[in-house]
């Protein structure tokens, strides 16, 4: 059975390869630092058979964002200033790519932020996707392109509610 937690000591990070070199730097020098250090969490996905193996991992962040880079529905409905949780990293291991553990991940982060939206106010979550495909993936979940930086992509908190609560 595949479940979701916290990074720790216990969990492979060297074995994990997403072919993605930033991707599996972070994973494996950087994301416990952070962890520690309280800027991000990241959380990583394992199959119970198989504990210590990482599938994949996601890393979450709250920042704040200017409400002008928001597409104009958004941007005039907020103050100069809004906070906002962010999708910093997602990846999946070679060996487990295509099979939807990236849905499943992003799921989660979204149920994650939902559940951190009832102690902690900001308006959405936000993702910087590595392309143009990437983009294509993240808009599957409802995202929207930022209108000068398309790769930039937002998710309003209310989208979110409804995909955790209305499937």
């Amino acid at each position: 059975m595949r479940r979701i937690e916290v990074l720790n000591r216990n969990h492979d990070r060297a074995r994990f390869d997403c072919g993605a070199v930033e991707l599996n730097r972070y994973l494996k020098r950087i994301a416990r630092q952070h962890l520690e250090k309280g800027i991000s969490r990241t959380f990583v996905l394992v199959d119970g058979s198989k504990p210590t193996e990482i599938l994949g991992f996601f890393t979450l962040a709250a920042c704040e964002v200017r409400s002008e880079i928001l597409p104009e529905e958004f941007a005039k409905k907020y103050p100069r200033n809004v906070p906002v949780t962010k999708l910093a990293r997602l990846a999946v291991d070679k060996r487990s790519q295509y099979h939807g553990l990236g849905s499943y991940m992003i799921m989660n982060a979204m149920e994650k932020v939902v559940a951190v939206s009832k102690n902690l106010g900001f308006v959405g979550f936000f993702v910087d996707a590595k392309d143009k495909n990437i983009g294509e993936y993240y808009k599957r979940f409802g995202f929207i392109p930022l209108p000068d930086t398309p790769l930039k992509l937002f998710l309003p908190l209310k989208t979110i509610y409804k995909a955790c609560f209305e499937e």
